[in-house]
C-alpha cells in the first residue's frame, strides 16, 4: 500500500508543554549521538495529541533528534500504527478483515462503517467525529470479528451492536470494550469447560476491560498530564537515602587547652586542603577531549578519491559533505583521533553522530591497507551489477 502525506497540512505544529516535557525525558533514556532512537515513541505521542501525524509534526520530532527531515518519515510511513492523513475527533475504528474476523463477519462490520461513517476508508464522516479503515489481524481471534477503537478491543460484534457503539460514541459516551455478547473473555461461546471453580470468584469484567471501565475515557486523547513524567533511569525516581542520624558527642571534663597538641593542631588544615585538589584532578580527567578539526586536503590525489561509499554509514550526500570538507581518501579517516572524530560528528549537518556510531576509523583502517569489509564487498557488488 502507498503511504502518503495527506494534501492538506497544518502551518505549524508543537507539542503541548506536558508533552514536551515526556517527550525530553524519553530522550534522555539514550546516550549523546544515539538520541534517533526514540524515534518511535515521539512520533506516537505526536500522533496522539494531534490525532494523526502531520508533516510539521514529523519534521518538528526529527527536529528534536536531530535527524534529517527524510529519515523521520521514513519511519512515520512504514508502520502502519502511523496516521498520515485527519482522523475523527471523536474515534477513529480499526475494522480487523484477516481470516478469523473475515469469515465471522468483518464485511458487514465494513459496510456499517460506509454507512454511518463513510463510504471510503480513512475519509471522514460528514460531522468530522468518526473515520475507520480495515487493518491486518489484531490478535483476537476467538472473539472474532471485532474491531479496535482507542486504546481498547471491541469484541464478538454484531453489526447491530457496532451501529449502537458509534452512536453512543458520537452521544459522548465510552462503551464498555471488550466482549459483546457477554463471554467474559475468551472462553468457549457454550460457557467454561474447566477452571469452573473460579467463576463465581471472579470480578464483573475481565481485567483490560475492567481497566477501561475505571479509566472512564479510553478514546480521550493523551495530553501529558495523564500521569507525572518521571525518569527513574537517570536516578530520579529513586527515594532518596536516610540521612544519618548524628551521634551524640561524648561528654568530657577536660579543658579545650589540655586536650590541644601540635598534630590535632595540624590535621584539619591539611585535610580539607587535599579534598579540592584530587576533585580538580578528577575533574580534568573525565573532561571530554576538545572537538578539532581534522586536516584535510584542497582536492584529492593525483589517483583520484577513495570511494568512501564502501564506508558503513556513508551514503552519497554524506560522500559529498566529507569531500566539501577536505576528506577523500581511507588513510585521512584512519589518522582521525578522538578529538577529530568528535569534531566530524558535530558537523555532518543533519548526519551527527554518525562517524563514531558506525566505526568509521576502523572501517577505514582496513580500506586504506587493501583490506575488504563485509559491506564494501556488497558496494563493490552492487556497482558491478550497475555498470
Amino acid at each position: 500500500m502507498l503511504r502518503r502525506l495527506h494534501p492538506q497540512q497544518p502551518d505549524s505544529f508543537a507539542f503541548t508543554p506536558a508533552n514536551l516535557k515526556w517527550a525530553k525525558a524519553q530522550i534522555t533514556k539514550f546516550p549523546e549521538g544515539r538520541q534517533a532512537s526514540a524515534i518511535i515513541p515521539l512520533l506516537w505521542r505526536a500522533q496522539e495529541q494531534e490525532g494523526w501525524l502531520s508533516r510539521p509534526a514529523i519534521e518538528e520530532v526529527a527536529r528534536m533528534l536531530d535527524l534529517a527531515y527524510i529519515r523521520a518519515l521514513e519511519v512515520a510511513t512504514f508502520y502502519f500504527m502511523f496516521q498520515l492523513q485527519p482522523v475523527g475527533s471523536v474515534a477513529h475504528i480499526q475494522v480487523c478483515g484477516t481470516t478469523s474476523c473475515m469469515i465471522c463477519g468483518a464485511e458487514d462490520l465494513m459496510e456499517v462503517c460506509k454507512q454511518k461513517i463513510a463510504p471510503r476508508a480513512h475519509e471522514l464522516s460528514e460531522d468530522g467525529k468518526f473515520s475507520w479503515e480495515e487493518v491486518e489481524c489484531l490478535g483476537a481471534c476467538s472473539n472474532a470479528p471485532m474491531a479496535q477503537i482507542g486504546k481498547d478491543y471491541y469484541e464478538d460484534l454484531t453489526t447491530q451492536r457496532l451501529g449502537e457503539i458509534i452512536d453512543e460514541m458520537a452521544a459522548g459516551k465510552v462503551p464498555v470494550p471488550g466482549p459483546q455478547n457477554g463471554r467474559f473473555a475468551s472462553e468457549p461461546l457454550s460457557g467454561l469447560t474447566s477452571l469452573k471453580e473460579f467463576e463465581s470468584g471472579r470480578t464483573k469484567y475481565n481485567a483490560s476491560a475492567q481497566l477501561a471501565v475505571d479509566l472512564g475515557d479510553t478514546i480521550k486523547r493523551i495530553d501529558g498530564t495523564e500521569v507525572p513524567v518521571t525518569t527513574p533511569w537517570l536516578g530520579k525516581g529513586a527515594k532518596p537515602a536516610a540521612k544519618p542520624k548524628p551521634k551524640a558527642k561524648a561528654k568530657t571534663t577536660a579543658k579545650p587547652a589540655t586536650r590541644t597538641t601540635a598534630k590535632s593542631i595540624a590535621m584539619p588544615a591539611t585535610k580539607p586542603a587535599a579534598k579540592p585538589a584530587a576533585k580538580a584532578a578528577a575533574k580534568k580527567s573525565a573532561a571530554p577531549a576538545k572537538a578539532t578539526k581534522p586536516r584535510g586536503r584542497t582536492a584529492p590525489r593525483k589517483a583520484g578519491a577513495d570511494d568512501l561509499k564502501q564506508i558503513k554509514g556513508v551514503g552519497p550526500k554524506i560522500e559529498t559533505m566529507l569531500n566539501s570538507m577536505g576528506f577523500f581518501h581511507f588513510d585521512q579517516i584512519a589518522k582521525w583521533g578522538d578529538s577529530e572524530i568528535a569534531w566530524v560528528d558535530e558537523n555532518l549537518e543533519g548526519f551527527k553522530g554518525r562517524v563514531s556510531r558506525d566505526g568509521w576509523t576502523d572501517q577505514a583502517r582496513k580500506l586504506s591497507a587493501g583490506e575488504e569489509t563485509e559491506f564494501s564487498r556488497r558496494v563493490k557488488k552492487g556497482a558491478m551489477y550497475k555498470k
